[in-house]
């Protein structure tokens, strides 16, 4: 984070857990960024956008009004990729979030503007300078991060935790019965990503669907002294009402916070390890399956030979919201 008030939440002796938050903000990344501004002993190094909720361009719009809001407007914000690996127009959920990706509140220009770097040096940059110190919680299609890892070899051994929103793991996605959305939004990216090496955690949306806020939760943060909680009542309307209409859920679903609290509260998730590969062709493009280990096979698959990512099991649902409200409640 940045000086002064950012620094503050910080305990007095402790070792903060450097963060850069990869994202596409998008009404449930602003409440985890939030979350994240209002956690003690996390510290922000900067946010990398990319497309998903909304254009890479808007989301870089949001993050840098995010770190204002949030009274940390110095933050470093790196514009990433705005398309996917192999190019093409990205999949954008407007329809979702709002044309602004923030509920159609309507916000102005932001005050500070994106560093020169891009994304992918951004992360590189972050990862040499702090090696083995830096979590990189990615909440959106995982294209800056395999450009980080073509951009330098070593970036996955050197990236302490990459926390991964992504993936229906024995679930229906949510873009299609396949796939989940950021995962479909770049699956050739996600497959170098979970080929990688790297230190990989991931929470699909068979875990953040158990998850949500419902009508009486929003009710009670609206109602609360929490910091943030006029704004991200005005935002999370166009959220809920999606839900209601669509899913037929009075409520939301917490898929971003839900996967911040796994990166600070991985003691309230349960995880089965396993090489995880990515579907990038066909009508199960985007599909996310792990080898569980259940069978030794008599000849090499496209799954031997990397490194197994630990795929959230279970959660702890009670407690998971419980956590969530205690940070949004925050005054």
């Amino acid at each position: 984070m940045a000086d002064g008030e950012c620094n503050s939440m910080l305990a007095a002796g402790a070792v903060p857990d450097k963060l850069i938050i990869d994202t596409d903000p998008g009404i449930d990344d602003s409440v985890a960024i939030l979350m994240a501004f209002q956690t003690p002993n996390v510290e922000i190094l900067g946010f990398t956008t990319i497309f998903g909720n909304v254009s890479t361009e808007d989301a870089t719009r949001n993050a840098l009004l995010l770190c204002e809001i949030a009274g940390c407007p110095d933050v470093p914000v790196a514009e990433g990729s705005p398309e996917p690996l192999k190019g093409g127009r990205p999949c954008i959920a407007d329809f979702i979030h709002g044309s602004d990706g923030l509920g159609n509140i309507f916000l102005h220009p932001p005050k500070a503007k994106k560093i020169e770097k891009s994304a992918s040096e951004f992360l590189v940059d972050m990862v040499s300078q702090y090696a083995g110190e830096v979590s990189v919680l990615a909440l959106g299609p995982l294209t800056n991060l395999a450009l980080a890892i073509k951009r330098d070899s070593s970036f996955a051994s050197k990236v302490k935790r990459v926390v991964i929103l992504g993936g229906s793991f024995f679930a229906l996605g949510n873009i299609n019965p396949a796939a989940e959305a950021n995962i479909y939004g770049d699956p050739e990216a996600a497959d170098v990503v979970f080929t990688s090496g790297a230190n990989i955690e991931v929470v699909g949306i068979n875990i953040t669907t158990q998850t949500m806020f419902t009508d009486t939760d929003l009710l009670e943060l609206k109602e609360s002294k929490g910091k943030y909680a006029p704004f991200l009542s005005d935002i999370c309307k166009f959220y809920r009402d999606w839900h209601v209409e669509f899913e037929d859920v009075y409520g939301m679903f917490l898929h971003d916070p839900v996967s911040f609290v796994a990166l600070v509260r991985p003691d309230l998730f349960t995880y089965k390890k396993g090489v995880v590969r990515v579907e990038t062709q066909g009508i199960c493009m985007g599909h996310t399956l792990i080898d569980q280990g259940l069978k030794k096979w008599n000849t090499s698959n496209p799954w031997t030979g990397y490194s197994p990512a630990s795929v959230a099991w279970t959660v702890n649902v009670d407690e998971v919201l419980n956590y969530i409200r205690k940070i949004l409640m925050k005054p």
